[in-house]
């Protein structure tokens, strides 16, 4: 099975089942922005997370074995024109160069990892538009000298 085909067969029955990523994620055990990242296809789940998932989601054994297997994170280079997704990419184009000034100032010269990373994603309701929070934490990793 391909990653594409897998992916098809859990937002199906993730449809079917009328659950959320918040809400499998909590049963499956793991943070939602990785467990859906893994559904996409971006990244590999642990058998024991896949199996679960594929416990709560009625799929077959062929989707965890799929699930578990490595991905090529590979993505389409150009500009993104989902509108959410866009946002995302205005916000490095507008301010990367300001978040890679701050994080040289306070940690040196290196980068965020996104291996060793974690993402939440949260609703703060707001009278003036509800706000979305996302955080980001990932290790620093200074560049070596040698």
């Amino acid at each position: 099975m391909k990653k594409i085909e897998m992916t098809e067969e859990i937002m199906s029955a993730k449809r079917e089942a009328g659950l959320s990523w918040e809400e499998i994620a909590q049963k499956v055990g793991m943070s939602a922005v990785f467990l859906t990242s893994a559904a996409l296809g971006m990244n590999s789940l642990q058998k024991v997370y896949a199996d679960k998932l594929c416990a709560l989601l009625g799929l077959g054994e062929e989707v965890a074995l799929t699930l578990a297997q490595y991905p090529h994170k590979k993505w389409d280079q150009r500009v993104p024109t989902d509108p959410l997704i866009y946002r995302f990419y205005e916000v490095v184009g507008v301010y990367g160069e300001s978040i890679k000034e701050i994080v040289h100032e306070k940690f040196g010269d290196g980068i965020m990892s996104a291996i060793d990373f974690s993402m939440d994603i949260e609703k703060e309701e707001n009278p003036k538009g509800d706000r979305v929070v996302i955080t980001m934490n990932g290790k620093f990793l200074p560049y070596k000298s040698w």
